[in-house]
């Protein structure tokens, strides 16, 4: 990789540099407890719980208690944690007879939330402050209140089109505490939980044992038994959170990683598999020929990710197989110069919050998520926690690994990455927004590989999403020569708002220097010292 300081794009922020440490999120308030960590002696994990646990509570629109988590660590060896939840015991396919999809919202979306036991192993394993104290800051913002950040606003106020409607008595509670005035929060506007302070407290003071076995716990299962919910105590007690061997290819002279299935950052790395044997650099960056060849790779890369991703206990096909560069080399004979109208997939031989902290020995890359915006709509009454609905990311279509069942893990869309180079840490990179997320990964690694571009530019450079088929959305700035020669390749090209491109943060290393980046398409905040 070249040098990560040179401004070779215009950039609306220039990076953010530092030597002992640096942080980067989505909300700034979440930003600064990081740092609180860090002034009070904490280390860079201690930095990325307190960001994690205030994200729940400053932007509760994307992520909550009640969620999943996945991160990527850096200690001289990288480790990689899943802490998703499996389905409960009760739910099968005979839950859904009477349906052709499965719901957004209620029940039968709840799979075991792993979150808080994401936070127990990250500090059990490495954390250097008491693990109450991470917790400080979140419940400051909780019981004191807040000004709402725009962006959060803005998605505060889509949701209220979405929960306020609900007459049915299970989703009053989640309506009392995030529109108690009957309306979403204005800008600026201070709003706390006295709720989410109290959970947060017993949390903390419990380790999160409270949360699987203990006085949550048992909240959470008795709500169910109430409401029809199909979650159990003993859903809950058998919870864990895994560690699991990070996943790579290699692009260019980086070695690009991601969690294993049963998420999507797999797509990433087909992509950039597929991607590498076309030299971007012969084109600019921002022209219709290096859009094209992108979207192409990842359209291939996405026809595999949803054919066969899944819990890997249901999975036909290993990681080894659907990364193997001469699979790539095949699905790249597909691409040409026009569009693919309808990727399919090929036969190999056999609203989210992310962020990243840093010091000298320590490198975080964070993902936490409640699924589509608040989740579920479901809250446990006088707790706090708004239940995700992760289950949606199962499918009903039968013989699909990715088919309903008893306890198992659904396909995720939540990814963190990481960048090494030989032997060394580069450094935690991310960024969110359900099936933008590896686009985006992608996207973000031929910014700064390919083109020359610092993190910061790299971020808030113009961008793509592929959806289906052959329709490609492009940020409404993308250049107008860029979308005519698009849509004369044979794309089926629509103008989005930034929001739908996805919220990312970057720290890398150079030497002894720390590089701060953060999405300026959200609230985010990047620091360093």
């Amino acid at each position: 990789m070249n040098n990560l300081l040179q401004y070779p794009y215009s950039s609306s922020r220039s990076v953010v540099l530092g030597r002992k440490c640096a942080v980067a999120t989505s909300q700034s308030l979440a930003t600064l407890a990081g740092m609180e960590m860090f002034w009070a002696g904490g280390n860079a994990v201690d930095a990325a719980l307190a960001m994690a646990i205030a994200l729940t509570v400053v932007e509760p629109t994307s992520n909550g208690i009640g969620g999943d988590a996945f991160a990527l660590v850096w200690d001289g060896k990288l480790h990689g944690l899943n802490a998703s939840g499996r389905s409960p015991q009760r739910l099968n396919l005979s839950c859904f007879r009477d349906l052709e999809a499965i719901p957004p919202l209620g029940w039968l979306t709840v799979t075991v939330p792993g979150v808080v036991s994401g936070w127990r192993s990250l500090w059990e394993k490495w954390g250097k402050l008491p693990f109450e104290q991470l917790f400080e800051p979140a419940i400051r913002y909780a019981s004191e209140g807040y000004p709402v950040s725009p962006i959060t606003a803005q998605a505060w106020q889509r949701a209220a089109a979405i929960f306020l409607p609900l007459t049915e008595p299970e989703y009053q509670p989640f309506k009392e505490v995030f529109f108690p005035h009957n309306r979403a929060p204005q800008v600026g506007e201070i709003w706390g939980s006295k709720l989410h302070a109290t959970t947060l407290q017993e949390i903390a003071a419990t380790g999160g044992s409270s949360f699987y076995q203990g006085k949550l716990a048992s909240a959470i299962a008795n709500y169910a038994a109430d409401t029809g919910g199909l979650i159990s105590a003993e859903d809950l007690a058998n919870h864990r959170a895994d560690w699991v061997e990070p996943i790579s290819t290699e692009y260019g002279n980086l070695k690009v990683w991601e969690i294993p299935p049963n998420t999507q950052g797999i797509a990433a790395l087909m992509g950039l598999n597929i991607l590498e044997g076309f030299d971007l650099t012969q084109y600019p960056r921002d022209s219709g020929a290096s859009f094209h060849f992108q979207i192409e790779a990842i359209k291939l890369a996405f026809a595999d990710l949803h054919q066969y991703i899944a819990d890997p206990r249901s999975m036909s096909l290993s990681t080894e197989q659907l990364l193997a560069k001469n699979y790539a080399a095949q699905r790249r004979k597909l691409i040409g110069e026009t569009a693919i109208p309808l990727p399919t997939p090929g036969f190999p031989e056999t609203g989210t919050v992310y962020l990243a902290a840093a010091d000298e020995n320590l490198m975080v890359s964070w993902i936490q998520s409640n699924y589509h915006g608040f989740g579920s709509g479901l809250l446990v009454p006088e707790t706090g926690i708004a239940l995700h609905n992760r289950g949606l990311g199962f499918t009903l279509q039968p013989e699909h690994p990715n088919q309903v069942a008893p306890n198992k893990r659904p396909f995720h869309t939540i990814i963190p990455g990481f960048l090494t180079q030989g032997d060394r840490a580069l450094g935690a990179f991310g960024v969110m927004g359900a099936p933008m997320q590896p686009q985006g990964h992608l996207q973000v690694v031929v910014n700064m590989l390919d083109y020359g571009m610092n993190p910061q530019s790299a971020l808030d450079a113009p961008r793509w999403r592929y959806l289906e088929k052959d329709l490609v959305l492009l940020e409404s700035h993308v250049s107008p020569d860029i979308v005519l020669d698009l849509v004369e390749r044979g794309h089926n090209i629509r103008l989005a708002p930034p929001r739908m491109f996805g919220k990312g943060q970057i720290i890398l290393r150079q030497d002894a220097t720390l590089i701060a980046a953060s999405e300026p398409r959200a609230d985010g905040l990047a620091l360093a010292f």
